[in-house]
């Protein structure tokens, strides 16, 4: 087998083989196939496709790429992800929340793709805290807080760690095959016993449409339990930001407004939600809404805001944070309104123009190797259905210099549609699994 010879037979509408498929994994491991290889390999699966038996088998020849954890504690080991929003940090509430809960969160996470952000990303808006951490770490802090977000070690899934910043230059970030085998080959390598994810729809998702996120969401279910892993997927809103913030620090503030009861919104509705769902799934508790009923118990407590305290510091941050964060989040220096052109109703919100101008700031890679400016972004964006009058906020830009922050006016400003009265949909669409 070579590279070449597979990349050839996806331009044709040939499915790689199973073994073809696991060599090709062990490649981009091991560095055997180019980043032009894996390029290629992307745009062809983009293109082309995977059946179901294709897509499963991609999926744990990137998780068999490396090292499988084992995990010997004494309650469930559980996990979240989120197939990519825009003010979208749940991981930064619930995992915390699930470990007051009582079960352990070792939770591999990603940096920003595309329009999205990165939960490794917003955890390294925070001073000092480390993500990159050695197994025996990272053991050590999800034994000591319950929880640990950090990067794969570069034996957990190094398949993925390679396709996963091509795709992120190359357009294929869509796909649904690969999207689907990025996110379990680092969850099912990290030795979960269940998992809940997170299928956005709508404007600031990938995923465009209902039809989009179920096949995507059953997908998912249905690769991770053939891999040995029960799984199940909440189709959630994203036709608008979930926090009223977009950038890293920022949403590590809004974030923590949640663990410390200053706010709720709906990302504390939808962090109670999939904890229900995980909770209920794991069988340690009668339903969802009993779940998610103890997921608000240890918010309101804040039994969850000290994990993720002490969580913090285990992985290199300030001793104290919880209790002021603001002194030690980064801060941008120039802060501009957007202002409505016209009175009316917010009747819809392009989340992905959105994301891309936060990108645009520098709160986001346009390339890879872009240094991420943590302090930039977006704050106080108001909700669809909110009557405004002219010349109130829409939004704030937060920005390092005057020329970009005028720059994303304009475009949080064409974002934004202002009109009737529209349509809101429940938080929670559907259940897969």
């Amino acid at each position: 087998m070579d590279a070449r010879r597979i990349i050839a037979a996806l331009r044709r509408g040939e499915e790689p083989s199973p073994e073809a498929l696991s060599w090709f994994a062990v490649g981009l491991a091991n560095g055997r196939v180019s980043d032009a290889q894996a390029g290629a390999f992307a745009m062809g699966v983009c293109l082309r496709g995977l059946s179901e038996a294709g897509r499963v088998a991609l999926t744990r020849a990137m998780r068999d790429s490396g090292r499988v954890l084992a995990w010997d504690l004494d309650a469930p080991v559980l996990d979240k992800h989120s197939t990519g929003g825009v003010g979208d940090c749940v991981s930064l509430v619930l995992a915390p929340a699930l470990a007051a809960c009582g079960v352990y969160v070792p939770m591999i996470s990603g940096r920003g793709l595309g329009h999205t952000g990165g939960t490794l990303d917003k955890m390294e808006a925070i001073p000092g805290v480390v993500t990159t951490l050695d197994e025996a770490r990272f053991r050590d802090v999800v034994a000591r807080a319950g929880c640990a977000i950090v990067s794969a070690t570069t034996d957990i899934a190094p398949a993925d760690r390679r396709l996963y910043a091509v795709r992120d230059v190359t357009g294929t970030v869509e796909s649904l095959d690969l999207i689907c085998a990025s996110i379990l080959s680092k969850k099912l390598a990290a030795g979960l016993e269940g998992l809940v994810l997170d299928v956005k729809v709508g404007s600031g998702a990938f995923m465009k449409s209902d039809a989009e996120a179920r096949a995507l969401a059953q997908a998912l279910v249905g690769t991770a339990t053939a891999a040995g892993c029960p799984t199940i997927a909440l189709i959630t809103d994203m036709s608008q930001p979930l926090a009223p913030a977009l950038g890293n620090a920022l949403e590590v503030d809004a974030a923590l407004r949640v663990l410390t009861g200053l706010e709720h919104g709906r990302l504390g509705a939808l962090s109670e939600a999939l904890g229900g769902a995980l909770l209920h799934g794991a069988g340690l508790c009668a339903t969802a809404e009993a779940g998610a009923a103890q997921i608000a118990a240890v918010l309101a407590s804040g039994a969850a805001a000290e994990r993720f305290a002490r969580m913090v510091a285990a992985m290199g941050g300030p001793v104290g944070f919880v209790e002021h964060w603001a002194r030690f989040l980064p801060e941008a220096t120039v802060i501009e309104e957007v202002h409505a052109p016209e009175s009316g109703v917010i009747s819809a919100i392009d989340g992905e123009a959105l994301g891309l101008a936060v990108v645009a700031l520098g709160g986001g890679r346009q390339v890879e190797g872009d240094v991420i400016d943590p302090g930039v972004g977006l704050s106080d964006v108001l909700p669809l259905g909110t009557q405004v009058v002219k010349g109130q906020p829409l939004a704030r830009v937060h920005a390092a210099r005057s020329a970009p922050a005028d720059v994303a006016v304009r475009a949080v400003r064409a974002a934004v549609t202002i009109g009737a009265m529209p349509g809101i949909g429940p938080l929670v669409r559907e259940r897969v699994g």
